[in-house]
């Protein structure tokens, strides 16, 4: 066995996606989406997120369609985005699920139960959202809340809710790292 200065399993960069290159270099927020469905929770750190402000605001980002959390919010159709602080990156990893996080990610924090689903005690924000729109299916393809988009699905969130907590130091992920500013 030898040590090496690389990262063992990354492609050679002339290998890599330049799109996904292109994404690295943006500095993203990190955020913990939550939703409850049937008692079950499920949770999914996204950093590909943009807010809109508006009358209604909107939340929209881009999630893993096999993702349990997209379950979870299709059935549900409401959801907490959390937003994290610099001192939430072993939270953020364990909801990634590049972190081990025993007896789930769930028990990494301390959440508060709310109509939307689970928000994270000491947020720097969380938003109650409900998904906008509905499945395609009911509606012949017209005002959907969701769409494939990439290698994922595009969701847009009505916020109907908002917590503003404490000023944390933001926690953005940019070329696969963490920092703050």
């Amino acid at each position: 066995m030898s040590i090496h200065g690389e990262h063992p399993f990354l492609p050679a960069e002339s290998e890599r996606s330049p799109v996904r290159r292109l994404r690295g270099r943006l500095a993203a927020p990190v955020t913990v989406w939550t939703a409850v469905d049937k008692g079950e929770r499920a949770g999914l750190t996204v950093s590909s997120v943009l807010v809109a402000d508006g009358d209604p605001g909107y939340v929209v980002g881009v999630l893993d369609p096999l993702s349990d959390l997209w379950d979870a919010l299709r059935n549900s159709g409401a959801a907490v985005v959390n937003v994290l602080g610099w001192q939430h990156r072993q939270l953020a990893d364990a909801f990634g699920y590049v972190a081990p996080a025993p007896g789930g990610p769930f028990r990494s924090a301390t959440w508060i139960d709310t109509e939307w689903g689970p928000a994270l005690a000491g947020a720097s924000a969380w938003a109650g959202c409900r998904l906008s729109g509905v499945p395609a299916a009911e509606l012949g393809n017209t005002e959907l809340g969701w769409t494939e988009l990439g290698w994922g699905v595009e969701v847009r969130l009505r916020v109907e809710h908002t917590e503003i907590g404490a000023d944390l130091p933001p926690l953005v992920h940019r070329r696969g790292r963490y920092s703050t500013f």
